[in-house]
């Protein structure tokens, strides 16, 4: 399945493009819902979800092919960065960092025209 080129879902660009720091106590083990073992620590009270941190970055939980029905295998528990990021995406509407996320991945910004993208 080939993504709306309006929506954010099954795009993934922004697993695969940002690092995602995150509290320690959105841990599951710490009483939050972020599964454990796809966190690394970095302090006594910083997180950051594994694969995150490469120099071609991509989350863990990011299952599938970015721009090609990607999807976060862990939605439901993400870690706050991740509910943040691209909230205006549902509507169509992006922001820079989305845009330079799919940019980045050879598509075209949210909104735009299919093909739009430089590659």
């Amino acid at each position: 399945m080939i993504p709306d080129p309006v929506s954010c879902q099954g795009c993934g660009a922004c697993c695969a493009s940002f690092r995602v720091d995150f509290a320690r106590e959105e841990l599951d083990e710490e009483g939050g819902c972020v599964p454990s073992g796809l966190a690394v620590d970095l302090t006594a009270s910083l997180c950051r979800m594994r694969g995150t941190d490469h120099a071609q970055p991509r989350c863990a939980a990011l299952v599938g092919k970015v721009g090609h029905d990607a999807r976060c295998g862990i939605y439901e528990w993400r870690p706050s960065p991740c509910r943040e990021f691209g909230r205006l995406a549902p509507q169509g509407l992006p922001d820079d960092a989305c845009t330079r996320a799919r940019l980045r991945h050879g598509l075209a910004p949210l909104g735009s025209a299919p093909g739009a993208a430089g590659g």
